[in-house]
């Protein structure tokens, strides 16, 4: 999706992966991307925080439900396979090996997105509150500008 303009916070070449910061699935997805981001592409933001809130906003998403990472490159936003795909092609091999895997056809990608997100809390767990990022991680992080 694009609305020819820039999210809040949110740079014209600023790439952005938000996620559900109270899910144990999705901050070790964020912590895989820290991990091996050797390239410091990405920042991370936290659906929860008030920067992760006003791009959902920007974006006419839910921000009190959270079924989707959503990847923001720019004025454009990505979600749920489409995101997964765009980022791990960004990361390099062998990592973007799986996506060789977008061969398969968007709805069937989606579906089967859609059972790991929507089961999420139940499969992997869910923390009481958004876990903070450590001191030496806290520069991958999106902040207000």
């Amino acid at each position: 999706m694009s609305t020819n303009q820039l999210p809040p916070n949110v740079g014209p070449l600023d790439k952005v992966i938000l996620f559900d910061g109270v899910c144990k699935l999705c901050n070790a997805w964020s912590n895989f991307i820290i991990k091996h981001d050797k390239h410091r592409l990405f920042k991370l933001c936290s659906v929860q925080s008030d920067e992760g809130q006003a791009i959902l906003l920007h974006f006419d998403l839910p921000s009190d439900s959270y079924e989707t990472m959503l990847y923001v490159k720019g004025e454009k936003s990505f979600q749920k396979s489409d995101a997964f795909f765009q980022i791990m092609a960004k990361l390099g091999y062998p990592w973007k090996a799986v996506c060789i895997f977008k061969i398969v056809p968007k709805p069937i990608r989606d579906w089967m997105y859609d059972r790991i997100a929507l089961n999420r809390y139940s499969l992997f767990g869910k923390y009481d509150y958004c876990t903070l990022p450590s001191p030496e991680h806290e520069t991958r992080f999106l902040n207000a500008k």
